[in-house]
């Protein structure tokens, strides 16, 4: 995969993609990847902003975003950065509100090809964490936990 920056993280190591103007992507890559400088101004940007939300959970993006993916994923996308930091919503209670699924919901938010920044770690099952980025167990879920941990939410 071809990155415009990889920036180290709490968690392990962000692979960051873009274009000149748009965020397009963020990977969780190993903890034993090595941290790339940004290769282009807007890559500096959205590592600078990242690294704010990192001491900061307040810290809000600025970027543009370039999403893409079938309309129902767009419109989970787009309610998901509606949701405040500090807070959850349920797959439940964003299916209602969306006239949807809880299912296709989680699908959506294991499909969101930009992590943190539209935060599907504030979606959670009813009766505890779901999962994150298409895993229900092991590294993915503890990256959900400290996101949540870190905004409070836990």
């Amino acid at each position: 995969m071809n990155y415009q920056a990889k920036l180290k993280a709490p968690f392990g190591v962000l692979g960051i993609r873009c274009s000149a103007e748009a965020l397009t992507g963020i990977d969780f890559l190993p903890a034993s990847e090595r941290p790339q400088a940004p290769t282009n101004a807007f890559a500096a940007t959205v590592c600078a902003q990242l690294l704010r939300y990192f001491d900061d959970p307040h810290a809000t993006f600025t970027m543009p975003l370039d999403l893409h993916g079938t309309a129902h994923r767009q419109k989970v996308w787009h309610a998901m950065l509606d949701i405040p930091c500090g807070q959850t919503r349920s797959y439940g209670e964003l299916a209602t509100d969306l006239h949807s699924a809880a299912q296709a919901v989680g699908q959506a938010c294991g499909a969101n090809p930009i992590p943190i920044v539209v935060p599907c770690h504030r979606v959670v099952g009813k009766a505890g964490l779901g999962g994150f980025m298409q895993h229900s167990e092991g590294a993915s879920l503890d990256i959900k936990r400290w996101l949540l941990g870190h905004e409070g939410a836990l």
